[in-house]
């Protein structure tokens, strides 16, 4: 057979050569939609490739970019990992001081940013942070007023150059780009991508127990590209010839159900948040996006009450999708199997549609106990969740967390329930399990439980100290307008669905909002401190 190596020319020259005709949407956040194609894309992102090779750039160095969901970035997705330099997405919703130890942690050398980034950055500046970073450039026709010096605009630092670039011969284990982890605990650690491991991981999510993406998509991620390279949907839609739409920006409702009627979009992606904003919309507008065939949802584990509603009240298959910033991101998916087809639909929603998926073919998954052996497949048993695959990382950029990885298997931090039938869940989050009076209980069963009341709209569960028991449950739970929940009518719900007495929480408290880390999970500990009186 050829050895062709697996790399971004092998990925996203088809979209020139053969998909150029092919749509690319990006409604601005000031509503302002612009339309391009494939081949208009691709073009301007070899001016890029030129652009940065005359800034004396070598092999290997962090160009970063800092923007929300558009066409320009996505040039910087083609454009920044074919000339042999690492493309470093930086999360805009971090603070000043996180970015500024990513940004010199990861050694950056050139910056792209959205205009509206740009005081961030300069704040960032003012720590000291971008002493490293040898030019700023403006993802803008012109460089807008600010403090930094020496900002280029985007437009005309490309415009010189001819649109087509000669390719080049990379390596496939070659570093492709870098994303850094959330740092729900601890400093955030980087994870470096190779062209290989990229475009693997590009095949698995065209796949059909992937996203199920090919030329007749149109795709729109609304998980943001800064985030996990928006779990490779716009690497899939580029390199099967799918129109893609951006909606840049915070989420706006209204705009984004707008684009999935207007573009007829048939595939979308985002967290949870997303869809319960969307979920509303749809109960507004009272119908459905015509095309819209099914929505990957990620990032947390979305509530039963969501999936049963998009399903029931609109026929959106939400599929629930897990995967890690160290496994690029998307490791497995909850599609029914063919066997399901005839079972009735309480128990499909149970054993299908809840859990967090089967692995993508390519992936192991392992789930263990405190010893290291693998617990029994009975849909009970707990144990840490283990991976493995030729898209999952093997270490931390400069080998920080170092004991995560154990004898070719990274140790997510998730503690997961097997099933009999090959499907997995995730129980909790390590660090989130409430142990009480020696026996575990899971907090994300619980908030499932919580959200799906009347009147609820979000729940989150933590554990505080607690004596006797060493830690007991809390709720905080957000309400819907006018609803009314107490402590006492949450506790008989929740026996009700099954949990036992000594499982159910102690203390109810009623929140406007839960708080979010920066890629929309629930950020417990804030709450923990909140309501316990100890400082994160």
């Amino acid at each position: 057979m050829m050895d062709v190596q697996l790399n971004s020319w092998l990925l996203f020259d088809h979209a020139r050569r053969h998909n150029a005709s092919v749509p690319v949407v990006t409604r601005h956040a000031s509503g302002v939609v612009h339309r391009s194609t494939h081949g208009q894309v691709t073009a301007r992102a070899h001016r890029l490739m030129h652009a940065l090779e005359s800034l004396g750039l070598q092999p290997g160095d962090r160009v970063a970019t800092l923007a929300w969901n558009n066409q320009r970035h996505l040039e910087c997705y083609i454009g920044v990992p074919s000339v042999r330099l690492v493309l470093h997405t930086l999360n805009i919703r971090l603070s000043p001081e996180e970015l500024a130890f990513i940004i010199e942690d990861s050694g950056d050398s050139v910056i792209l940013a959205d205009s509206d980034q740009l005081p961030l950055l300069e704040q960032v500046a003012q720590l000291g942070g971008l002493r490293g970073v040898r030019q700023v450039i403006a993802l803008a026709d012109r460089v807008p007023e600010t403090s930094l010096p020496n900002v280029v605009a985007y437009e005309d630092l490309i415009a010189p150059f001819p649109d087509v670039h000669e390719p080049m011969q990379i390596e496939e284990h070659e570093p492709f780009g870098m994303c850094y982890t959330s740092g729900t605990t601890g400093r955030s650690k980087g994870v470096v991508y190779t062209h290989r491991s990229v475009y693997l991981h590009t095949m698995a999510v065209t796949s059909a127990c992937g996203m199920a993406m090919g030329p007749g998509d149109c795709a729109l991620p609304v998980v943001p590209m800064f985030h996990a390279m928006a779990w490779g949907v716009p690497h899939t839609a580029m390199a099967v010839g799918a129109k893609l739409v951006f909606c840049e920006g915070p989420l706006d409702a209204v705009a984004l159900v707008d684009l999935l009627e207007a573009e007829r979009v048939t595939i979308s992606a985002g967290v949870p948040t997303v869809w319960l904003a969307v979920a509303d919309e749809l109960d507004r507008r009272g119908r459905r996006p015509v095309a819209l065939r099914h929505i990957s949802c990620g990032g947390a584990q979305p509530p039963r009450s969501l999936i049963e509603r998009m399903l029931r009240d609109h026929d959106i298959p939400v599929i629930q999708t897990w995967g890690m910033t160290e496994t690029s991101p998307i490791a497995s998916l909850a599609w029914p199997r063919h066997d399901h087809a005839d079972l009735p639909h309480d128990e499909v929603m149970e054993r299908v549609r809840c859990q967090a998926g089967l692995p993508i073919v390519g992936l192991d998954v392992s789930v263990r106990d405190e010893q290291g052996d693998e617990v029994p497949a009975d849909g009970e048993t707990m144990g840490d969740l283990y991976v493995r695959g030729p898209w999952v990382a093997d270490r931390y950029w400069k080998d920080a967390g170092a004991e995560a990885f154990i004898d070719g298997w990274f140790r997510t931090g998730d503690v997961a329930v097997r099933s009999p039938d090959g499907y997995f869940v995730i129980a909790d989050r390590t660090k989130d399990l409430i142990k009480s009076g020696g026996e575990w209980i899971s907090s994300v069963d619980m908030e499932n439980a919580i959200m799906s009341l009347p009147g609820v709209v979000e729940a989150a569960v933590v554990a505080m100290p607690d004596e006797k028991w060493l830690e007991r449950p809390l709720a905080a739970v957000v309400l819907k307008p006018g609803a009314t929940l107490s402590l006492e009518d949450l506790r008989s719900s929740l026996a009700e669905r099954g949990f036992a007495k000594w499982q159910l929480p102690d203390r109810l408290e009623l929140i406007d909002e839960v708080p979010r880390t920066s890629v929309g999970k629930f950020d417990k500990k804030v709450l923990r401190a909140r309501f316990s009186g100890v400082p994160v």
